[in-house]
């Protein structure tokens, strides 16, 4: 009875406790749980070792290798195979295109890594600003190299306008114009079976085994470029051709190689804030229409036409006739074309030892001289199988002389003048515009009358110009020379140049002197107290400011300037080396205030007005023949080298303010 009382009196204080030990220690209700009060009944024993008699049989120890090096061991076997996999299959189903691109993305951040530590007037990791420029200019021509195809393409068109570059860029890019490697015989065969669904033999009617009535085609390429290759073949009929035939890689890669280029000129325009990205779709598009032999042949077609139209060019100008049934996408077949390159100056100059009245093989659209019977070459060197180093073309430079060492006897000034007007009258008249005419692409002929003709090939590369900039862009060259600076600050502003005075030189490739030259005026400011390491990093920190005035509004920026100005520039490039024999500007000039007149897009009384403003600007133009005239007295008498010479040595200095070097050596040839 007691100790139930006892009990009961004791309840609420036990309950209360264990509220407030709850309340204490469990800060959640999942921890509340009430006391439980344990009572020890044995009886206390001393701690006793275990008798060992009682233990468990031990049992003996595995020795293994250490586990961390197998599972390593294991990964690596696993990741080798796995790329080793992925390579085999990008370069079996992709040609390597893959691969390409993971080097192209190394090697831009690479650059962009190396230019964002050490762009800087006392580089840290590099000796001088010049080896930082040395290095990855050798980076950017070891990638080019490496991957080819149109990685080539692209650098032959930075290399037409590296004179903007440091001059270790210039070097580098120098090294773009050797022939590229040509693919296997096996490659050339299997594109044309692609595209045709024949093989060589049943598509251009020949034959490897000498068979009668059949045509016969060489298996070595005659020239071989970064996209395509040309090989020599004469078709049953008697016709000489040229077969441009794509390289099989190249449809497999173009559109890995372009993304790669997007993606690099993407991540640069972020990471150093200058606005090239909105150039790039465009230039990707006018490479990826390059390797359309369709649209080449558009092009070739309707540039033929045009010349033809032309009485100012017909007789001049010759553009090869493209055979339609014989070309695809992949493929082209064009008349086959006998002359000298535009590099070749003792070829163009040399005396004439063809004939009285004769003119060159095939000049003027005739015919070539049919493959003699006796052809030992061709007798000695056409075994059944075709080897690969067989050379079956004939020979037909006759006209060289007896010691081969004779010419077409023409003029250089006639060649250039001739060159000149068809570009401009491509710029100003028709807005289809040629934008590779490199020496390569230019072949010189001589004609009966003695007057050379100009054979313009590979038409690829073209830009069109709607009529409305085609006319700006007349009036922008009539103001340069007119010196409208009215005029020239409208249109200049209206594609969003920043600064006009700039864009001007750019255009005429030499400094623009009728404007108010403020921005030159300013950033030949704060030289004093620098070393020349700062001063070189200021001068090229400049370099890219100029950039940004001239693309201060890029949505506005016509994107046809582009290649306009890489014909422009090969065109100066190509007279400078010929010696300067034509004063390229008024001629170009001339063409652009002509256009104005000739419009079919103006009314009776603007053609009117404008034909009277021309007149007068013909009387302007005559004051550069004095110019022109001085230069060439400069040139004959030995004190100098001609006007493009003395252009570029005035745009050398005005560059170096802009923090530009200019190095022309890149354009000789």
């Amino acid at each position: 009875m007691i100790h139930g009382l006892f009990a009961l009196r004791r309840a609420p204080i036990h309950d209360a406790t264990s509220r407030l030990l709850t309340r204490t220690f469990a800060p959640t209700r999942l921890y509340q749980t009430p006391l439980v009060r344990r009572l020890q009944t044995q009886a206390w024993e001393p701690l006793r070792p275990p008798n060992p008699a009682d233990l468990p049989k031990p049992r003996t120890r595995k020795i293994k290798p250490p586990f961390t090096k197998r599972r390593w061991v294991r990964r690596l076997a696993v990741v080798s195979t796995l790329l080793g996999t992925a390579y085999l299959v990008d370069r079996q189903f992709y040609a390597a295109s893959i691969t390409r691109s993971l080097r192209t993305f190394y090697t831009g951040l690479l650059i962009g890594l190396d230019y964002k530590i050490n762009f800087r007037a006392h580089p840290p990791l590099a000796n001088s600003i010049e080896h930082l420029h040395a290095r990855n200019a050798q980076r950017i021509f070891d990638l080019l190299r490496h991957n080819g195809g149109l990685y080539l393409k692209i650098g032959q068109a930075i290399a037409m306008q590296s004179a903007i570059l440091p001059p270790e860029f210039q070097k580098m890019f120098q090294k773009m114009f050797d022939d590229a490697p040509q693919n296997e015989w096996w490659e050339v065969e299997k594109v044309v079976r692609e595209d045709f669904g024949k093989s060589v033999e049943e598509v251009f009617g020949i034959s490897f085994t000498r068979e009668d009535g059949r045509g016969i085609m060489e298996k070595t390429a005659r020239a071989s470029a970064s996209v395509a290759q040309v090989h020599w073949a004469r078709l049953a009929d008697g016709r000489e051709v040229a077969i441009k035939i794509q390289k099989r890689e190249i449809a497999q890669q173009v559109g890995w190689d372009l993304w790669a280029f997007k993606v690099v000129a993407k991540a640069y325009t972020w990471w150093f804030q200058i606005p090239i990205y909105t150039l790039v779709p465009y230039i990707s598009e006018r490479l990826m229409l390059e390797t359309d032999f369709e649209n080449e042949a558009n092009n070739a077609a309707e540039m033929r036409e045009l010349v033809h139209g032309e009485k100012r060019l017909a007789g001049r100008v010759y553009i090869p006739a493209v055979y339609r049934e014989l070309s695809s996408k992949r493929v082209m077949t064009a008349e086959w074309i006998e002359g000298v390159r535009l590099w070749d100056k003792e070829g163009i100059t040399g005396r004439w030892q063809g004939g009285w009245r004769n003119g060159s093989p095939g000049a003027g659209g005739g015919q070539l001289p049919p493959i003699p019977k006796t052809n030992t070459k061709l007798d000695t060197h056409f075994p059944p199988d075709a080897p690969k180093n067989s050379a079956f073309k004939p020979d037909r430079s006759d006209w060289r002389g007896k010691n081969h060492k004779g010419g077409l006897g023409v003029s250089l000034k006639t060649t250039m003048n001739t060159i000149v007007d068809l570009f401009s009258a491509q710029m100003f008249l028709w807005g289809a515009v040629h934008c590779d005419p490199h020496p390569g692409n230019i072949f010189i002929r001589r004609l009966p009358n003695g007057q050379p003709e100009v054979v313009l090939i590979d038409h690829g590369l073209y830009i069109r110009m709607n009529p409305g900039f085609r006319h700006q862009y007349s009036l922008f060259w009539k103001s340069l020379l007119a010196f409208d600076n009215e005029t020239i600050q409208e249109i200049a502003t209206s594609w969003g140049v920043g600064h006009a005075d700039i864009f001007a030189s750019a255009t005429l490739m030499r400094p623009y002197q009728g404007g108010d030259n403020a921005v030159m005026n300013e950033l030949k400011k704060g030289w004093e107290g620098k070393d020349q390491a700062e001063r070189a990093f200021e001068m090229q920190s400049r370099g890219r400011d100029a950039i940004k005035l001239m693309l201060a509004d890029d949505k506005k920026w016509p994107q046809e300037l582009i290649f306009i100005g890489r014909n422009l520039r090969i065109v100066q490039g190509n007279n400078q080396f010929l010696g300067s024999p034509v004063n390229r500007i008024k001629i170009t000039g001339l063409w652009a205030s002509r256009a104005l007149t000739e419009s079919p897009d103006l009314s009776y009384s603007e053609r009117w007005k404008n034909w009277v403003k021309h007149l007068r600007f013909r009387a302007v133009l005559v004051l550069t023949d004095f110019a022109f005239f001085w230069s060439r007295i400069k040139q004959v008498t030995g004190f100098g080298r001609g006007m493009e010479d003395d252009i570029e040595d005035r745009m050398k200095a005005m560059a170096k303010d802009f923090g530009v070097e200019l190095q022309h050596g890149v354009f000789e040839g």
